[in-house]
């Protein structure tokens, strides 16, 4: 384990600034704040109507700046933008329907047929299958590396390389990657770099500071945190970026209802508290797990012993409640009777909200230039439960496995 405090949000303010907690606490809209309201009001809208012909003709020159019509966003959409572009500390933000989709239309924007596009091999699967499908479909090249690949990131870009994709650390395996170093690489070549940050959040690590063009955050996750909404952000580094990003959303027809951004701005309000208690949640499970006998290996850069341990701690200020275990081989039995029972882990999709979430890597973890362990994969999110209950439930669930395995 290691020493390394929860939170770093408050001492990232720079002086005479308040910090990113203090300033989560009172974004709001402009409209509120004149009239005294402590939370932006939920606009719902489709047709915006305009006082002169003179400004329904004109309205087109404001769209990146304005309300002209619902599928671009009201002023809860601004809003929230604000909120997430100030804590990313980008440019402008362009919220999407889900993470998902903010990582497609990303893409899309930079992309297009005859390109390349470089892709970290632990990228989420999902990632990978509209890169592999739908890209690919489209004529555009792509190409995997090895998230340790950054000192020789050189050896994997082509002349057509027009864009790299990456995550830190890896979908289902944790690795780390130099994101420093790739991006620095990257920008000398005028390759749009774009990065999935939606473990770490910009409290525990923002992209942008480290020289990313674009950060991706699947708001669904932590920034909401209530398991209740679908939401994607894209934060661009420059303006130049930002209405690519925006061309891109609003040439897809791609928009957030009211309602959805309104609670994701409202969970952004507490993200520092529940992450601070997630992960230490997460901290609590691991070193119980780390004692039991059928655990191999705990993935997680928070860790000393991690690979990832030296970069995690050189630039990131946290980490979240999600990790994997690498356990020993368990029959198709075994693994109905380890999660089955479970009472306070739930067997779900998704992450980063109130409830700890306990499911097998399934599908396992697909890589084109790296090598997976071997063993049995577990992807444990640690929720805002006490830590007490949830190793008690734990407890059970391994008593259990070892009945079963000593019956057979």
């Amino acid at each position: 384990m290691n020493g390394r405090k929860l939170s770093g949000a408050e001492s990232r303010a720079e002086p005479g600034e308040a910090s990113l907690v203090t300033e989560l606490i009172h974004s709001n809209s402009p409209s509120a704040r004149a009239a005294g309201l402590l939370n932006p009001p939920v606009h719902r809208a489709s047709t915006i109507t305009y006082d002169t012909v003179e400004d329904y003709i004109d309205r087109h020159t404001r769209i990146y700046d304005e309300v002209i019509y619902g599928l671009y966003g009201t002023e809860t959409t601004l809003a929230l933008e604000a909120a997430i572009a100030k804590l990313e500390r980008g440019y402008r933000t362009v919220v999407t329907s889900s993470g998902t989709a903010a990582i497609a239309l990303a893409l899309s924007a930079f992309l297009k047929n005859g390109d390349h596009v470089l892709v970290i091999d632990t990228a989420y699967r999902s990632t990978r299958r509209f890169c592999d499908e739908i890209l690919s479909g489209a004529g555009v090249e792509v190409s995997y590396f090895p998230p340790d690949a950054a000192n020789g990131i050189e050896a994997y870009i082509r002349p057509n390389t027009r864009a790299i994709l990456l995550e830190t650390p890896g979908s289902l395996t944790f690795e780390m990657a130099d994101i420093g170093a790739i991006a620095l690489v990257a920008r000398a070549r005028e390759i749009v770099t774009i990065l999935d940050n939606t473990w770490a959040t910009p409290l525990f690590f923002r992209p942008i500071e480290h020289g990313v063009d674009v950060s991706i955050a699947a708001a669904t996750k932590y920034l909401s945190g209530h398991s209740d909404v679908m939401l994607g952000a894209m934060t661009a580094a420059s303006p130049e970026i930002f209405r690519r990003l925006k061309d891109a959303a609003r040439q897809w027809g791609n928009c957030v209802g009211p309602d959805e951004c309104y609670l994701v701005h409202r969970g952004l309000r507490t993200l520092d508290v529940r992450l601070e208690r997630h992960q230490r949640n997460a901290m609590s499970l691991i070193a119980w797990l780390q004692k039991q006998p059928e655990v191999r290996r705990v993935l997680y850069p928070a860790l000393a012993d991690d690979p990832g341990y030296s970069i995690w701690t050189r630039d990131f200020a946290g980490a979240s409640g999600l990790f994997g275990v690498l356990l020993d081989p368990l029959s198709t039995a075994e693994v109905s009777v380890l999660f089955n029972n479970l009472s306070f882990f739930k067997l779900g999709a998704s992450w980063g909200g109130f409830e700890s979430l306990m499911v097998p890597a399934w599908p396992p973890p697909v890589r084109s230039c790296m090598k997976v362990d071997e063993g049995y994969l577990i992807r444990v999110h640690a929720g805002l439960e006490s830590s007490d209950d949830l190793i008690a439930d734990l407890e059970l669930a391994f008593a259990r496995l070892r009945h079963r395995s000593t019956r057979e």
